[in-house]
């Protein structure tokens, strides 16, 4: 079982929605991080597929990842307008993958517990939402299980994290009072809240509601310093609180050194769960890949790839139990938990 794969966080239906043309064929073919083919090769069963409003309807250039001036300049917040429009297009075509076949759309225990062919939808940025959360109704009848109040840039329920370089996420205010509200009416649909693009004050507001916390695709301060990055404290919370922490693949938030150049190996993927178990606990870590929405470590070309990273684990001394746990079975415990919470 350990080379089943549950993914916390990618980016496919942005690509698709970016790429304007038949989704459903585009899916079904070997192009992205994310698709029927490439998944089936590398195990990958299930995950979360993130709605991400991009601030065009372009496919991401992972090029322009390595361009530091870029990365490190203030985000500027984008038009709500053009963020639902982007949100219900890649719902509908989360639909239209379903309609196909390709996919289906999880939203309770029972169904997930049945398929393991689970796809919940996510929110990447309540960028689309407005202050009367009318749109976060809308989007939850379309399938909606999970939402980042922000992605890193602002948005009127508080600061998204920027992505900076040598230093950590204490950049910025915290959740707005609209932000609070937000999170409530979340708590009272049964919407996970994701804190992975909050910055350090966001994400301890969060953790002021007392659910479990959870950062789909974060990784860790101690082998990177990059402001996306979780420090130790955040890190004991998740694991304290019942919540989850998905590793990132995306290699500036991996490694220093790729800062420079983009790149490291899949041994830094090691190095980071390594540490999110030690602090976090071994049933709070999973994999939150950041699939078609980052760069990817060497070796690593799409989710046909992930039974190298299983090995990588192997070769550092991860039990067969502990990869198993990492790899699906946390996230399946959790989303269980999750579901079985109720909704309104």
């Amino acid at each position: 079982m350990a080379g089943l794969i549950f993914d916390g966080h990618n980016d496919a239906l942005s690509r698709l929605w970016g790429a304007m043309g038949d989704p459903v064929e585009i899916f079904g073919a070997a192009k992205g991080h994310v698709n029927v083919p490439e998944c089936a090769a590398g195990g990958m069963k299930g995950g979360f597929f993130a709605l991400y409003s991009p601030m065009r309807r372009i496919v991401f250039d992972f090029t322009q990842a390595f361009n530091l001036d870029m990365l490190t300049k203030p985000m500027p917040a984008i038009d709500e307008d053009f963020a639902l429009v982007s949100a219900i297009g890649q719902a509908a075509i989360a639909q239209k993958l379903q309609e196909a076949g390709h996919l289906q759309i999880v939203t309770d225990g029972a169904s997930l517990a049945r398929s393991f062919v689970a796809d919940p939808v996510h929110r990447e940025g309540a960028d689309c939402i407005g202050p009367d959360l009318l749109a976060l109704d809308a989007l939850y009848a379309l399938g909606l299980r999970s939402l980042g109040p922000v992605w890193s840039r602002p948005t009127i329920f508080g600061d998204g994290v920027p992505f900076a370089f040598g230093r950590d996420g204490d950049i910025g205010d915290g959740l707005t009072d609209d932000g609070k509200r937000l999170v409530a009416r979340c708590h009272a649909l049964n919407i996970m809240i994701d804190t992975a693009h909050l910055n350090t004050k966001g994400f301890w507001d969060v953790a002021e509601a007392g659910r479990p916390l959870v950062a789909t695709h974060s990784n860790t301060l101690a082998h990177c310093m990059s402001s996306r990055n979780l420090d130790d404290a955040q890190l004991k919370a998740i694991g304290e609180t019942g919540g989850m922490v998905g590793v990132n693949f995306g290699t500036v938030f991996l490694d220093e050194a790729a800062w420079e150049d983009g790149r490291c190996d899949i041994d830094a993927v090691v190095r980071h769960l390594g540490h999110m178990v030690e602090t976090a606990g071994e049933d709070a870590v999973g994999i939150g890949s950041d699939f078609d929405g980052a760069p990817l470590p060497n070796g690593m070309a799409s989710a046909a790839d992930l039974p190298k990273l299983v090995d990588a684990m192997g070769d550092a001394g991860f039990g067969d139990a502990l990869i198993a746990k990492i790899t699906h079975e946390n996230w399946l415990a959790f989303l269980g938990r999750h579901f079985d919470g109720g909704t309104p």
